[in-house]
């Protein structure tokens, strides 16, 4: 893998994370923090929904509904983000939280998955830009069902990574679907 690529990458990740941001932002500014109430579980179950619903127009070809593919992802990099500023706040128990501090925690999680992108990157050599973006969706929906599991286990693994790393897992999968979609890669 050349620098070139993985500075190109770098760069894609970051448009795609600033796009994100300023939906978040938006978001905040039209409903607050009403995502607050949400529990974890809750969170994995909207993100289960938006997978499922790329999954089923992937298998259909067509779709009824206008909403694009690519505010599904968006909308999965976004709860997995919401979902672990509630797992560090967990004992916080404010509903509205103002901006100034909700927003930094989301560029904190949306940074530490960029960082865990590159290290990857490094050892893997971008093997998801050969990949097919349903098999991003499948992964996704793969890891949502560990979280599941997790969560039903009460967060108790023997051996596995905890929810956190799932979701970062998914947010970086997101990421590769948006990236492989706007460089012209088929569902």
């Amino acid at each position: 893998m050349t620098e070139v690529a993985m500075t190109k990458t770098s760069q894609q990740f970051d448009a795609i994370i600033r796009n994100c941001r300023d939906i978040f932002a938006k978001k905040m500014k039209d409903y607050g923090t009403a995502w607050r109430i949400l529990r974890t579980s809750s969170l994995t179950d909207q993100i289960f929904i938006k997978a499922q619903r790329i999954r089923s127009i992937e298998e259909k070809g067509s779709q009824k509904v206008a909403d694009d593919i690519r505010g599904e992802y968006i909308g999965i990099i976004n709860y997995c983000a919401i979902a672990l500023i509630q797992l560090q706040l967990k004992d916080d128990n404010r509903m509205e939280l103002p901006e100034n501090e909700v927003v930094p925690l989301y560029e904190k999680y949306l940074g530490n998955a960029k960082s865990l992108m590159e290290n990857k990157n490094h050892d893997y050599g971008e093997a998801w830009r050969d990949m097919r973006v349903s098999s991003l969706t499948d992964l996704i929906l793969m890891k949502i069902l560990r979280v599941k599991q997790i969560e039903d286990n009460k967060g108790t693994t023997l051996i596995s990574e905890g929810v956190d790393a799932n979701y970062y897992d998914m947010i970086n999968y997101a990421i590769f679907a948006l990236i492989r979609i706007e460089e012209g890669a088929g569902l």
